[in-house]
């Protein structure tokens, strides 16, 4: 599947409005939740860095031991 910077901006726009609803090039979608949609972003965001080459932020813990 193919996305676009459009409709990522579409996405974070109608999160940042509380909104469900997104219309993008004619085609309406509602999600059921705030989560819904934030993980659609995350989606769309993975996507698009993936096919720019970009690398993904990676988050990792570092654990110690003393013994």
């Amino acid at each position: 599947m193919t996305f676009t910077q459009t409709e990522l901006d579409a996405l974070k726009q109608a999160y940042a409005s509380g909104a469900l609803r997104v219309t993008h090039e004619g085609k309406t979608v509602e999600y059921g939740s705030e989560a819904d949609l934030l993980r659609r972003i995350r989606v769309v965001e993975g996507e698009l860095n993936n096919s720019s080459g970009q690398n993904c932020s990676l988050v990792s813990f570092a654990s110690f031991s003393r013994g």
